[in-house]
């Protein structure tokens, strides 16, 4: 185990913007840790044309939802590949009572347990700020913020000196509140179960990324 800190194993909750992905890849990088994305997981066998990608793609494309058994089996298969030793993120699983069930027999079975239930929480208000104002250099990718962080010379990056930006078109306010919805309402069958248990750990989202980094090593590390 690196750093001799003991592996976790985890889901990590939060709406878009929260920052999940960077404190998830904090997590990989400092602690050794793996994230499962379900997501990404269904992406890459689609790409990759494995039977359970075609079957993924099928399902997908017809809006349907994906059986959770076949889920279950899948994420059991990654599972198998990765040594008890490496804690694990489970990002976007589960969603559902049943699939909270599912995930139980999947560590059980494999003799893992799941420690921590991590939810970065939001304004949403502020949220919405913090999405819509940001955009990037469009030749290195370097992220800038109408309000947080312009770059020093004006329409001139930072990094490269490029001089175009760009911002994704999903980031405006309609779309930032409708995913906030979107996620309250998938999470809201979840928590409950988790909180029964002693499992759910919030952590202000708001926050520095290094002060929510932070936060959730004390709760790993039981301080």
């Amino acid at each position: 185990m690196e750093g001799g800190k003991t592996a976790a194993n985890i889901i990590l909750l939060g709406p878009p913007g929260a920052g999940k992905g960077t404190q998830a890849q904090r997590l990989v990088a400092e602690r050794g840790m793996v994230q499962l994305s379900t997501g990404d997981i269904l992406r890459a066998a689609v790409k990759a044309g494995t039977e359970v990608g075609k079957m993924a793609d099928e399902i997908m494309k017809a809006g349907k939802l994906f059986p959770d058994e076949l889920m279950g089996e899948i994420l059991g298969e990654h599972l198998d590949g990765i040594p008890l030793e490496k804690g694990v993120i489970f990002d976007g699983y589960p969603r559902t009572a049943r699939q909270a069930e599912l995930l139980d027999g999947l560590l059980s079975s494999r003799g893992r347990t799941l420690d921590h239930v991590i939810e970065l929480e939001v304004d949403e208000d502020a949220l919405v700020d913090r999405i819509t104002g940001r955009y990037t250099c469009a030749k290195c990718g370097e992220g800038y913020h109408d309000r947080y962080k312009q770059p020093q010379v004006a329409g001139v990056c930072d990094k490269c000196g490029g001089t175009e930006f760009k911002r994704r078109p999903d980031d405006n306010e309609e779309t930032v509140r409708t995913r906030m919805a979107e996620y309250r309402a998938k999470t809201a069958p979840i928590l409950p179960i988790y909180a029964e248990r002693g499992l759910v750990r919030r952590v202000d989202g708001m926050a520095d990324m290094g002060a929510v980094g932070e936060a959730i090593a004390a709760y790993l590390d039981g301080r």
